[in-house]
């Protein structure tokens, strides 16, 4: 069984460095801000779009993270739950929004019934929410000038679930040797080259949508094990969306080119899953163990054939494709929610579906700071966000600033750290005291509550949330 120390028993900051020297990390040494006058979190970045050609400064270092929301109402239009997260993300004093929700790009790709979709019914009360984000922002900060908001579109593929009774019906790639048992999967689940024609249209309609609601980019989630992502991997299916690089890639390649024809003036980023790993299932002693593969195992993009360990070459094949493409914005993660969340979102604590830690969570957090470091040394013009960071809880900000610092990230991301505390952003960089009762300890209610009928939210330290009935399911 992995034992390691939490982050709250390391209660100085030399205890928490000497205590990473222990696991061999990597991290650059932190900034003394009074010597160097102000946070590097606090730089303004320059960034050019590859697709539009649009120049713009984005007023700080700090990104909102897109994540999926279980708060929408049915047609996938935003509810007052929603409003209320989106304008806590305004009030964070975060000037990049990356992607602001993960939003379906049609109904029967959605992860759950309460998620964000982008229809025609939808889109324009999506709209008066950004709107009404942009102005609270600059209410709260005097400019939303220096704010750029983008919209993340997605199919969840896989892990479709968007109806009520929550079955799963899902849409995948390929017949996966391992995935498709333990998610009851099989080969009528696979998608006709003509289905995914479809989905890709979808994808261009729901950017056009996306731009005519006052969205500054879209973008292309190829993350986390969902439909994107999975064609990455899709060496077993044949015809043109499977097989060679070139054509694993074509899923992507027509959705950005799509965009570009249709809606010249939108730009296009992508998150990425840097590298993936083995699904891990509980133990016996519920700490989490690798699903071993009868053969060397072809199916985690980014990684080696044993499935546990970082291999980028195909990662950075993407990545120049993407380039070629225009792309010049990547907002970086790793593994999946679904089967190997220790790789995707470090934590101390196993989700109710999920397994303990195999590792120091600190290792997950370190793996995915120095693969972006890696990335960045062979595309340094890429405007690159780090994910993974929530926790490092009291030494996440710190942290930020040694790796912008040091040139390894343009800008670090939050996510589940913006529902219990989205003003962690201002308050550090207007060096208030961080508020320490309310940092995500990654107890995980964030996932445990939507799978048990909750919508969206941080129960444990967010009061509002705190305070509803735990017991009733809402949907």
């Amino acid at each position: 069984m992995s034992t390691f120390k939490k982050i709250g028993s390391l209660k100085t900051v030399d205890a928490f460095r000497q205590y990473c020297k222990t696991l061999n990390s990597t991290l650059p040494p932190f900034v003394n801000v009074e010597q160097a006058g102000s946070s590097p979190l606090a730089e303004v970045l320059s960034y050019t779009s590859g697709v539009t050609g649009d120049q713009r400064t984005i007023g700080n270092r700090w990104t909102i993270l897109p994540m999926e929301g279980w708060d929408c109402l049915d047609d996938g239009s935003p509810s007052e739950l929603t409003r209320r997260r989106w304008l806590r993300f305004a009030e964070s004093g975060a000037k990049l929004i990356f992607g602001c929700e993960a939003a379906a790009v049609m109904p029967s790709g959605r992860a759950n019934p309460r998620q964000m979709t982008v229809n025609e019914n939808s889109i324009q009360c999506i709209g008066q929410l950004r709107d009404d984000m942009v102005r609270h922002h600059e209410a709260l900060f005097g400019t939303a000038e220096d704010l750029f908001v983008g919209l993340q579109l997605t199919h969840s593929g896989r892990f479709c679930r968007p109806n009520k009774d929550w079955a799963l019906a899902p849409k995948t790639a390929y017949a996966h040797p391992l995935l498709d048992k333990k998610f009851h999967c099989g080969p009528e689940n696979v998608l006709s080259d003509l289905e995914i024609a479809g989905i890709i249209e979808r994808y261009v309609l729901a950017a056009k949508r996306a731009a005519e609601a006052g969205f500054h980019f879209v973008d292309i989630k190829m993350a986390h094990g969902y439909l994107g992502h999975e064609f990455l991997t899709a060496l077993d299916r044949p015809g043109p969306y499977g097989g060679s690089l070139e054509n694993r890639t074509r899923f992507f390649r027509e959705i950005v080119e799509g965009i570009k024809r249709d809606v010249p003036g939108l730009d296009v980023a992508v998150r990425l899953s840097l590298t993936d790993r083995l699904p891990f299932q509980p133990g016996e002693d519920r700490v989490g163990v690798p699903i071993l593969p009868a053969g060397p195992y072809r199916h985690a993009f980014g990684a080696d054939t044993d499935g546990l360990q970082t291999d980028l070459t195909e990662t950075i094949q993407f990545i120049a494709m993407a380039v070629q493409l225009g792309i010049r914005m990547i907002c970086t993660t790793a593994g999946s929610p679904y089967y190997n969340p220790h790789i995707q979102r470090p934590a101390a604590f196993a989700v109710s579906d999920g397994y303990l830690p195999p590792e120091d969570p600190l290792l997950g957090v370190f793996r995915q700071i120095d693969t972006v470091r890696r990335m960045k040394e062979v595309f340094p013009d890429l405007l690159w966000i780090g994910s993974g960071y929530s926790y490092l809880q009291e030494y996440l900000a710190l942290t930020a600033e040694a790796v912008v610092h040091a040139g390894w990230v343009d800008s670090v991301g939050i996510g589940r750290m913006a529902l219990c505390y989205p003003e962690i952003c201002s308050d550090w960089l207007s060096k208030r005291e961080l508020k320490r009762g309310k940092l995500c300890r990654t107890f995980g209610d964030c996932t445990n509550a939507p799978r048990a009928g909750q919508v969206s939210g941080c129960y444990p330290l967010d009061d509002f949330y705190r305070n509803r009935k735990r017991n009733a399911t809402e949907f």
